[in-house]
């Protein structure tokens, strides 16, 4: 059996995982707080973690959240488990994985320092298990004190279009096309090149043809979504005779989802990688959430 705990926005997701896999129980923690507002943490079932396979589906979708949940994930290795895998499918600060000037602070390698602290299981290192990671390189910043895994969510998105026709696939910037090009083989390939200019990104058709397709922009994140609306725009310019979007990781500060509402786009699909937005966006047009649920129950041993 797995035990599989979860933070308080995941509880949704390990259910459904939980209703999947017939083998894995939920397992409790207590996330209370102090009146001054720091945690008050307990795993309620220490004693039936002993000597099992552990798995913990963690959401740092907020920076408050890091604390109380890096707190039981240090924890639960000293519980004498056999295995113990950290199940993180948004890793929140990959965006900043490099330096360009001096003083700037790559925050993606401060926090796999944090993570590259967790105990060893009886079995050995943990596993740290991210999707469509922002930047590959971001694995070599964890120490070999863990093990980072990195997979993709990009297959719940070609399992949707198949079902859908005149598909082009593209791509809105260089990262999206290294990271996501050998992804969709048979589809033609609209390549797109991005400059900012400030606050502001301006696009461009660099190779590939949109005229008359279903044209779907592939990327792993979303944050203010100026350069989806670009790209959009630059598309539907050129002939698209629909535009839709994938994003693994909807992030969406400060409800920005909310100006897709009506900007154009046929389809936005979105994982539930980030629950509050996936929660926000359920059954508003033009989202519509694809679960990682199937994914991670493939994955927990």
């Amino acid at each position: 059996m797995i035990f599989l705990y979860h933070c308080p926005q995941m509880k949704e997701l390990a259910e459904r995982i939980a209703r999947i896999r017939p083998d894995v129980l939920p397992g409790r923690i207590d996330w209370s707080s102090f009146r001054d507002g720091y945690p008050n943490l307990k795993i309620l079932d220490a004693g039936a973690a002993r000597n099992r396979d552990i798995v913990f589906l963690a959401s740092f979708d907020r920076p408050s959240e890091i604390f109380k949940q890096i707190s039981v994930i240090y924890e639960i290795p000293r519980l004498v488990v056999r295995s113990f895998k950290i199940l993180l499918p948004y890793y929140p600060t990959g965006t900043m994985e490099r330096v360009e000037q001096e003083g700037e602070i790559a925050t993606a390698f401060t926090l796999a320092r944090m993570l590259s602290i967790i105990p060893h299981s009886a079995s050995g290192p943990s596993q740290i298990v991210i999707y469509d990671i922002h930047a590959l390189q971001e694995r070599f910043y964890f120490s070999d004190a863990v093990i980072p895994r990195l997979e993709s969510a990009i297959p719940l998105i070609r399992a949707r279009l198949r079902h859908l026709e005149n598909i082009a696939i593209a791509f809105p910037d260089e990262g999206a096309l290294k990271r996501f090009s050998r992804m969709f083989p048979e589809y033609p390939l609209v390549i797109c090149h991005k400059i900012r200019e400030g606050n502001q990104r301006i696009v461009s058709i660099r190779e590939g043809n949109p005229s008359g397709r279903h044209v779907v922009i592939i990327d792993d994140l979303v944050m203010t979504g100026g350069t989806l609306l670009e790209t959009r725009k630059v598309l539907e310019e050129n002939g698209a005779a629909k535009v839709s979007a994938y994003v693994t990781h909807g992030v969406f500060p400060d409800e920005s989802w909310k100006k897709f509402s009506d900007a154009g786009f046929f389809r936005f699909w979105i994982t539930d990688s980030c629950p509050r937005t996936a929660e926000a966006v359920r059954g508003k047009s033009p989202f519509e959430v694809l679960s990682l649920d199937q994914a991670i129950a493939d994955i927990l041993v």
